[in-house]
């Protein structure tokens, strides 16, 4: 990866908890479950020896990632923007669908951290990125996969 990644401080903070979690009990525990398998004799044939090094290497790569992920992450906490009202990385904006009148809520986060279900969304997306710089009462509109789409802000927040 070349350049920062931008995640938000609590996105940044799942990644070092799931990190510590990796390498203080995960760890110890695949390490534990391969020694335990070598006692059974015969490696080759050990289904426990070659499952437990299997997850060992998801963990070790997974470990790797999130150190990866870390180093090359720049921190945005949105609450000291100041913003002032205007669409940002790491705000949570409402918005009114034009054609529905249907009310959503999203966050723009980082790629790592969008999770839709949970209302948020990649600033590399066709709705962040028409959603970015605009303000409150901002009428958006933007190419959907499903065609033209409009909306309106209704409120821009920096939790």
């Amino acid at each position: 990866m070349s350049g920062k990644v931008p995640i938000t401080a609590r996105g940044a903070e799942k990644l070092r908890v799931e990190l510590k979690h990796l390498k203080s009990v995960e760890r110890p525990r695949v390490i534990q479950a391969i020694a335990d398998a070598r006692e059974h004799g015969d490696l080759k044939e050990n289904a426990e020896y070659h499952a437990a090094r299997e997850q060992q290497s998801f963990i070790e790569g997974r470990i790797e990632e999130i150190n990866a992920k870390l180093s090359n992450a720049e921190i945005i906490d949105v609450t000291t923007l100041g913003a002032s009202g205007r669409v940002v990385f790491g705000a949570t904006v409402e918005i009114l669908d034009e054609d529905t009148n249907e009310k959503t809520t999203y966050q723009i986060v980082g790629e790592d951290e969008a999770d839709i279900k949970e209302g948020r969304i990649s600033v590399s997306s066709p709705i962040a990125r028409a959603l970015i710089a605009k303000e409150e009462g901002d009428l958006v509109e933007f190419q959907a996969p499903g065609g033209l789409k409009s909306y309106e802000i209704l409120s821009v927040k920096y939790i």
